[in-house]
Parts: C-alpha cells; sequence; structure tokens
C-alpha cells in the first residue's frame, strides 16, 4: 500500500463508520442493546483507524486543493468547513458518550448521545462527499 491509497482508505473507513452508527442507532431503538453496544464500540475503532491514516497522509502528503470552479467550488467549502468544525467538535463529544456507556450511566449517555449521534453521523458522511469531491470530480 502507497501513501497514495490512504485517501481511499479513510473513505472507506468514514463510509463503514458511517453505517455502524446508523445501525447502532436501529439496534438501540429496537431495544437490542447489546447488538448497539457492539455497532457502536466498532464504529469508535473504525474512526480510530480513519484518525490514524488521516493524518498519515496528512503528514506525508500535505494537502489537496479542490479543482471545481463556481458553484462546485461554493458548495465543497460550505461542506469543507462544516465538516472540519464538526470534526474537531465530535472526538470529545464520541469519548464522553463512550466513557458514560462504558460507566453504565445511562441516562448521562442518552442525554449527550442525542447530540453525539447526529454530528457523528454528518461528519462521517461529509468526509466521504469531501474525498469524491477532491479525488473524483471531474
Amino acid at each position: 500500500m502507497e501513501i497514495s491509497d490512504l485517501p481511499t482508505v479513510n473513505a472507506l473507513l468514514n463510509s463503514t463508520s458511517a453505517i455502524l452508527i446508523v445501525a447502532g442507532y436501529i439496534f438501540v431503538r429496537r431495544g437490542e442493546i447489546k447488538r448497539h453496544k457492539t455497532c457502536m464500540l466498532a464504529a469508535v475503532a473504525t474512526s480510530a483507524l480513519f484518525l490514524i491514516s488521516y493524518l498519515i497522509y496528512h503528514y506525508y502528503a500535505g494537502s489537496r486543493s479542490f479543482a471545481g470552479v463556481g458553484w462546485s467550488r461554493t458548495i465543497y467549502l460550505v461542506i469543507l468547513i462544516s465538516h472540519s468544525i464538526l470534526a474537531a467538535a465530535v472526538l470529545p463529544l464520541v469519548l464522553v458518550t463512550v466513557v458514560r456507556a462504558l460507566r453504565a450511566d445511562y441516562d448521562a449517555h442518552r442525554k449527550i448521545a442525542r447530540w453525539t449521534f447526529p454530528v457523528w453521523l454528518y461528519v462521517s458522511v461529509t468526509g466521504v462527499l469531501v474525498y469524491l469531491m477532491l479525488y473524483h470530480w471531474t
């Protein structure tokens, strides 16, 4: 594997995280707590692998500029800015949410998970969109 492969790996990790987050949400809504926990811990692991891979890629390869112009550039920048701001917030949100669940403080877990879920899902999905726009926009 080459450094140039990491953006695709990162997009796959983000996609996997998004799928696991949604599956975990569905399981908890159905009362299937063990499956919820499994999906959410897998989503944490997948997101952690993403973060490691992302940091390695940007350390060695730097940044890539968006090639689009006009309205596509505006859309890209709106997605990128919102993604970046929420990506900075999602790490502490996820950590606090997981710690509360592992401590069996389920009332506090539910209160913060209501915020963590949509932010984490948005960051995962928009991460894939940013990748597609950067590497596959024609």
